[in-house]
């Protein structure tokens, strides 16, 4: 069974009805130094590791373009979702470094 979608238009007919909670707009970008983020490292399966930097406030856009920066500069493939960058293997001091550069608020997190 197909479930039914979640969201949409609702139509009142109370003139009074508060529509400032139904906003779905992303929030807007924090600029850099408001910005704190932080750095994991993960293992997976077959003893993998990957870089997880979350915290990012802002437009999907404006972290795509920041994990497209970090991925180019690491030379690493990785991705962007859900407030999410993941770099494929063990690169938290290079991002460091690399965030600081670039004028983020960022620390290294968990063991």
């Amino acid at each position: 069974m197909k479930k039914r979608p979640t969201g949409g238009m609702v139509y009142s007919t109370n003139p009074n009805v508060n529509t400032s909670g139904f906003d779905d707009r992303e929030p807007s970008t924090l600029p850099p130094p408001q910005q704190d983020l932080r750095i994991h490292l993960d293992r997976l399966k077959g003893n993998k590791e990957v870089t997880r930097i979350v915290g990012f406030i802002g437009k999907h856009a404006d972290l795509s373009e920041l994990g497209r920066m970090l991925k180019s500069k690491c030379g690493v493939g990785g991705n962007t979702k859900d407030g999410v960058m993941l770099l494929q293997g063990d690169h938290r001091d290079k991002v460091l470094k690399l965030l600081a550069e670039a004028g983020y608020k960022a620390k290294k997190a968990g063991g």
